[in-house]
């Protein structure tokens, strides 16, 4: 089959590589229909190298259609139009009953002492193969592929795999009271969502904050507020509070993470080990990482006193410095982690309906087939054409 391969620092190419085939008699393969590309595929892209292996298959936002199940699988069958969550989780462990799939107790790794395994993502996350490609062994057949009806386009339900649940537990987690304000860093894909999704929640004002005109645009149609970080220059946290009653906003959700814009040591550090041979880069990141920090330490100084931060960016710093200070004599929430996809279908399915109050079925800006997967990386990590949301049909 066809799949997106890391290759090597900003180099992924499309190759043949084997099918995959039923190992377990739960596991089901999945045709895939259409795969997203995450702002998280970028971090693999650019800085989490020493934790792949050239020819490690990327992706972990598919959907498509079941195509062949083992012999204990029950609850799909063979023509099955099923969404994939990314969390690789058992749905029956203590931790999956609690809702907490992303640290699934069956499939934690614990060699690095990381939560569940992730489709398509690193060492860290079980180097389990990814969506990118034509067809997926997705493991847990009756408790992890999510069903959905024939009909409309993927659009509609492709969020569910990653999207969705990661911006909706974002606002969740930032717990912003009805009619209260909520800032949002960084207005890609999981930002975006995030400030519809609080909209439609209730929140009175949703300000998003984005260094790219088209995304500003984008967020701005939705009735989002937005600024520009560089047109505010200094006076970004005055605007902000301007518009909350001079206090900041309850809560700030953090949609960049490890890779934000404003930090140039940080950066430099992060290329120098990502060009160090993949033991001793891994045994640096793994004790003194150190991420891009510049949209955490902002959240920390926007949001009001009492207020909530919430992390839905990816960090992996292992060495990270905090302003500790600020945030305990502000009295911080802090709230973080991978999106417990299972967790949220039962407030997400609901939405997904003709009437799209989300915007689902518009939301990607480039649709393109897997062999263009290459250019779509470079152009998305560029932020270039508009691109905000990059599906791929095999």
């Amino acid at each position: 089959m066809k799949a997106v391969t890391w290759q090597g620092r900003r180099n992924v190419s499309v190759e043949t590589v084997p099918d995959p085939v039923l190992q377990e008699p739960t596991d089901v393969i999945v045709r895939i229909t259409t795969s997203g590309l995450c702002g998280s595929d970028l971090h693999l892209y650019e800085v989490l190298g020493p934790f792949l292996d050239p020819g490690d298959v990327l992706g972990h936002e598919p959907m498509g259609v079941v195509e062949e199940t083992g012999r204990e699988v029950r609850a799909v069958k063979p023509g099955d139009r099923v969404v994939v969550p990314f969390n690789v989780c058992c749905g029956t462990c203590p931790m999956c009953l609690s809702g907490l799939h992303s640290q699934c107790e069956t499939t934690q790794v614990r060699e690095y002492g990381s939560g569940a395994a992730l489709f398509g993502y690193t060492k860290l996350y079980g180097q389990v193969p990814g969506a990118q490609a034509e067809f997926l062994r997705v493991p847990f057949g009756n408790t992890l592929p999510v069903r959905v009806p024939a009909g409309p386009s993927d659009d509609r339900f492709v969020y569910l795999s990653d999207v969705l649940p990661t911006a909706w537990q974002a606002v969740e987690y930032a717990e912003v009271p009805r009619g209260g304000s909520l800032a949002v860093l960084g207005l890609g894909p999981i930002g975006d969502m995030a400030a519809r999704i609080a909209l439609l929640r209730g929140a009175e004002t949703v300000i998003g904050i984005d260094p790219v005109p088209a995304r500003r645009a984008r967020s701005a149609a939705r009735g989002v507020r937005v600024l520009d970080p560089g047109a505010e220059g200094g006076d970004l946290v005055e605007r902000v509070r301007d518009l909350t009653d001079g206090r900041g906003p309850d809560a700030v959700v953090d949609a960049v993470g490890m890779e934000a814009h404003g930090a140039p040591v940080a950066k430099a550090l992060q290329g120098l080990v990502g060009r160090l041979p993949d033991g001793p880069a891994r045994r640096l990141m793994l004790s003194c990482g150190v991420d891009r920090l510049s949209a955490l330490h902002l959240a920390v100084e926007l949001v009001r006193r009492g207020g909530t931060v919430s992390l839905a960016g990816v960090y992996g710093g292992a060495a990270d410095p905090m302003p500790l200070l600020t945030m305990f004599d502000k009295q911080l929430r802090l709230r973080m982690g991978q999106a417990n996809v299972l967790r949220w279908m039962d407030e997400l399915r609901p939405l997904l309906t003709d009437d799209d109050p989300l915007g689902v079925d518009g939301f990607a800006t480039h649709r393109l087939p897997l062999d263009a997967a290459p250019d779509a990386y470079r152009m998305f990590q560029e932020k270039a054409d508009g691109a905000v949301k990059v599906l791929f049909s095999p």
